[in-house]
């Protein structure tokens, strides 16, 4: 037999029995590659903090330079940038949290104060709402609310104990919570390196791009990353602009509607913003719900004022400060959060609207190009027999 015949025959088998194993095996392999997928969870937290602060890192780099760049501290540049970044952000969440915190905490303070009459409204509304409908009302008469604040506060006391003096709880908690410290540690240090040595890791990439690609291969891909990249930035920086400006105008209109709750709902809308179309349901019906259990007019006035909020946000602010952006029609994007949703949960929900943009976009070049390329070329005229 042929040697070359023999080779490829063997390497036909070998593929075949690998992949009879594989498919055999799927729930093992899928496991394995899951674990292995988690032990990089600290440098896709990194990578994912390195690619918000790459703007701000930029600019300060920037200044840096032009400050720097003919001085002997010209390398120092890019650390005092990364550097800059970082005390930016901490600067930033440090006065978010100091303003929204007591303001929350207040809020919820306020909440659990005033649950006991809460409970006393809703009695009275099912009390109306039973005299006006005709229906016999003895089913309230056992309703004990002094009796089930008693029991609630019993079932929590006999949680907290629980989970005080069992040992597998605190070890299991304490595990956790080192687990989450290591790893937003490492997302750190990895953000940091990857901020720090941008120019390098990014041209190191390329080399490892033109040496092991077609080279017809790399433009397109090199255009598909920047395209990538551009998009979601601006999506991000979007989304952070939109949470906030929703969050504030929702609070300065609880102001007028129930001011005890005005910081707690806008931490509410501003949080649930960050959610494309589902963030905004979400955020209004925690809201209401919070609202309903004070007065159920109250909550239909903030219904009734966050839909017109909504609409002047989104078609007048919103374009306005961030135009086009990611450039996806409506319908889109509701399509892809829908799918990304129903396949990969929240991660899907968050990341499905840019990268179906970045599809969207792909597919929009492709469409101009080939119909560019149909219309340049030359039509055949058709030739007619010639005449015996």
């Amino acid at each position: 037999m042929d040697r070359k015949l023999f080779r490829s025959i063997l390497l036909i088998i070998t593929y075949t029995v690998l992949l009879v194993l594989a498919l055999v095996k799927i729930d093992a392999l899928l496991g394995m590659a899951g674990s292995f997928l988690g032990l990089l969870q600290p440098l896709y937290v990194g990578f994912a903090l390195a690619f918000i602060l790459n703007r701000p890192c930029q600019a300060f780099f920037r200044a840096y330079d032009r400050v720097l760049g003919r001085t002997r501290a010209a390398g120092l540049s890019r650390p005092l940038a990364v550097f800059s970044s970082y005390l930016s952000l901490i600067i930033a969440l440090g006065i978010l949290f100091s303003f929204v915190v007591p303001k929350l905490t207040e809020s919820i303070q306020i909440f659990a104060g005033s649950l006991g009459g809460y409970l006393l409204n809703i009695q009275s509304s099912l009390t109306n709402l039973f005299n006006y409908l005709h229906v016999d009302a003895d089913i309230l008469k056992n309703f004990n609310l002094s009796g089930l604040t008693s029991y609630l506060q019993r079932f929590l006391d006999g949680m907290v104990q629980g989970l005080s003096t069992t040992v597998t709880s605190v070890m299991n908690f304490t595990g956790a919570l080192i687990s989450m410290f290591v790893t937003g540690l490492l997302a750190i240090i990895f953000s940091i390196y990857m901020l720090g040595g941008r120019e390098t890791l990014l041209g190191q990439c390329r080399r490892l791009l033109t040496a092991y690609a077609p080279a017809r291969m790399v433009e397109p891909i090199l255009d598909v990353v920047h395209l990538t990249a551009g998009t979601f930035t601006r999506f991000v920086s979007g989304q952070l602009i939109e949470a906030c400006i929703l969050g504030g105008l929702c609070a300065a209109g609880m102001l007028f509607i129930q001011a005890d709750y005005a910081p707690l709902v806008g931490v509410i809308i501003g949080v649930s913003a960050l959610i494309p179309v589902a963030g905004a349901y979400i955020g209004a019906i925690l809201s209401a719900f919070l609202l309903l259990m004070v007065s159920p007019v109250k909550a239909l006035i903030f219904l009734i004022f966050l839909a017109i909020l909504q609409q002047i946000e989104g078609n007048v602010i919103y374009p306005r400060v961030v135009g086009t952006s990611i450039g996806l029609p409506g319908i889109w994007v509701l399509t892809a959060v829908t799918v990304g949703g129903g396949l990969f949960g929240l991660p899907g929900v968050l990341l499905s609207v840019p990268v179906c943009s970045v599809l969207y976009a792909l597919l929009k070049q492709d469409v101009r190009r080939r119909l560019r390329r149909k219309s340049t070329q030359p039509v055949k005229e058709k030739q007619t027999p010639k005449e015996s």
